[in-house]
């Protein structure tokens, strides 16, 4: 008996592999795109590669997380025709969305948000677009607490977080004037990355209507971390 060549199996499944790969990258697009539609300014980063990062800094402290460009705040746009152009240049690029003047971020831990975002779900509080940044951090998307283009008329929060000072922030952090975020679908080292629980399509709502709710949430985290910490350095008796 004659036996099946393996040639053409194989060339189904590379075929078959092939198809989903272009199917996720469409998918992609298309999430990118409508996030763009929503009024999200979009601005090219780096992404994962290799163990470290796809800009060419040797030993880049936040591979995959920041822009490619120093002008993130004026390169970033809503056109989908430039958005397309990045992605084509560059399928497996990371993007971030500037903060401070379309919208804010309120970005705690992960736990934190979790139990936030319970709590106002059964108060029916307006909740907006939120995501998941892996490996531990929510990421909810408000309007922006200033929005005038005067910087003289913009009023500054203790909680105010730029890219360079994350590690003075491991509670709350405030994304504002300054500031921006990965917006999903972003990957991150590890296998990680950063996905919608909430869409962009929900409206944008008023940061300080959420503020009580992750302050607590953030209040009662880190009290759990501290008995943690406490227990586990504890002496035995």
């Amino acid at each position: 008996m004659e036996r099946e060549s393996r040639f053409p199996r194989w060339m189904r499944r590379k075929s078959r592999s092939a198809a989903r790969a272009d199917a996720a990258a469409k998918a992609r697009e298309d999430l990118l795109l409508a996030t763009a539609r929503e009024g999200f300014p979009l601005a090219p980063a780096a992404h994962p590669q290799d163990y470290g990062c796809s800009c060419n800094r040797i030993g880049c402290p936040t591979p995959g997380r920041h822009p490619l460009s120093f002008a993130w705040q004026s390169q970033a746009t809503t056109d989908p025709d430039q958005v397309l152009r990045w992605l084509r240049a560059d399928p497996e690029a990371n993007f971030v969305t500037p903060t401070g003047h379309v919208h804010d971020v309120l970005d705690v831990p992960l736990e934190a948000g979790t139990a936030a975002l319970e709590r106002l779900a059964a108060q029916g509080a307006e909740i907006g677009p939120v995501a998941v940044a892996d490996p531990d951090r929510m990421l909810f998307f408000t309007k922006t607490r200033n929005p005038a283009d005067d910087d003289d008329e913009w009023w500054p929060c203790e909680l105010d977080c730029h890219p360079e000072t994350m590690d003075e922030h491991p509670g709350l952090r405030w994304h504002c004037r300054a500031s921006y975020v990965l917006v999903p679908p972003s990957a991150v080292p590890a296998d990680g990355g950063v996905r919608w629980l909430r869409g962009p399509e929900w409206p944008l709502p008023e940061p300080l209507t959420l503020l009580e709710a992750l302050t607590d949430a953030c209040a009662a985290h880190a009290g759990d971390d501290e008995t943690v910490n406490e227990e586990a350095g504890a002496w035995p008796g």
